[in-house]
């Protein structure tokens, strides 16, 4: 419902910037925040009502069917991220500053040495990037990459002047958008810019002229840090007697997103051969016991349909205790 009616006031937000009112941008991108802070309220109910039912049962099959309607519940706040992201890159790739791509001539001089335009060039379309950050949303950084997959620009600037390439024709998402001419979601890979693991939303920008030729991808790299705050807040671990319950949100290619363990929550890991992460790759869900660091673990999986790919919640559980 939520991710409903943002996309319709987004809609109307639209129309109106059309007509030169840039300050509306800034309005839906606030609006979108809001709306993430009460589905956050919305979680925190619904997990605390579950657990309490979880108490109050004991039951295996009770416990089980929990653990399921838990995955589920995070399974859709997940995806809810995710689908308000995708709206405020579609909707601002489609404000006409960021269509026109007036200072793309200037790559000839200053791609090699400044790894884009330079700071004060395009200052329209650098805005619209910065209301996006500065709006509390997602993101972390914002790109606008030309079709051969040159940098345009990165916002903010300082995440342009640390990049280690200057061409990105080879990330996935630059490769899914072309590929599909669509809103495209990248996996977890170390930013060219800063090393962080992130992943990138991005979807094909058309000329303002003829509304069918592709100018460049409009993207920007989800930060993580607020998906593990939000999973570290529920205290997942007390939903086990031996209070080690984890839960993990996982990408496509089975790299770890988020962490509930906030001891483990920075280090690297891969779920990509775990039968439970197979299942969920094909779009089941349910409960399975893996071996996962040579202890047998009950993982309940839910899979969650991420634009083009898809991404995992895993809620895991030893049977002994480590």
């Amino acid at each position: 419902m939520f991710a409903k009616k943002t996309l319709c006031r987004y809609k109307i937000c639209i129309k109106r910037v059309s007509k030169g009112k840039t300050f509306i941008t800034i309005i839906a991108l606030s609006l979108t925040v809001v709306i993430i802070v009460l589905q956050g309220t919305v979680i925190h109910r619904a997990f605390a009502a579950t657990s309490d039912l979880k108490n109050i049962t004991g039951s295996n099959n009770t416990e089980k069917n929990i653990n399921i309607l838990l995955t589920k519940i995070l399974a859709k706040n997940l995806e809810n991220h995710l689908q308000k992201a995708g709206a405020i890159i579609e909707i601002t790739s489609k404000l006409p500053q960021v269509r026109d791509i007036p200072y793309a001539h200037l790559l000839n001089q200053t791609l090699n040495t400044l790894h884009g335009i330079p700071q004060q060039a395009d200052i329209q379309k650098r805005q619209v990037a910065m209301d996006m950050l500065s709006s509390n949303s997602s993101f972390q950084v914002v790109v606008f990459i030309m079709p051969n997959g040159d940098v345009y620009f990165d916002e903010p600037y300082s995440r342009q002047q640390k990049l280690t390439t200057t061409n990105l024709a080879f990330r996935d998402y630059f490769k899914g958008v072309i590929r599909t001419n669509d809103i495209y979601l990248g996996d977890p890979t170390s930013s060219a810019s800063s090393g962080q693991i992130q992943s990138v939303i991005a979807i094909p920008v058309y000329s303002v002229k003829d509304n069918s030729t592709i100018v460049g991808v409009w993207a920007g790299g989800i930060d993580f840090s607020i998906l593990n705050k939000e999973l570290q807040s529920l205290n997942m671990r007390s939903l086990s007697d031996n209070n080690n319950t984890r839960v993990v949100y996982v990408g496509h290619n089975g790299q770890k997103i988020a962490d509930s363990d906030t001891n483990k929550s920075k280090t690297p890991e891969s779920f990509g051969t775990l039968n439970s992460f197979r299942n969920a790759i094909k779009g089941q869900s349910g409960s399975i016991i893996d071996t996962i660091d040579n202890t047998e673990t009950l993982v309940t999986y839910q899979p969650v349909k991420a634009f083009h790919n898809v991404w995992i919640v895993l809620l895991m559980q030893p049977l002994s205790p480590k």
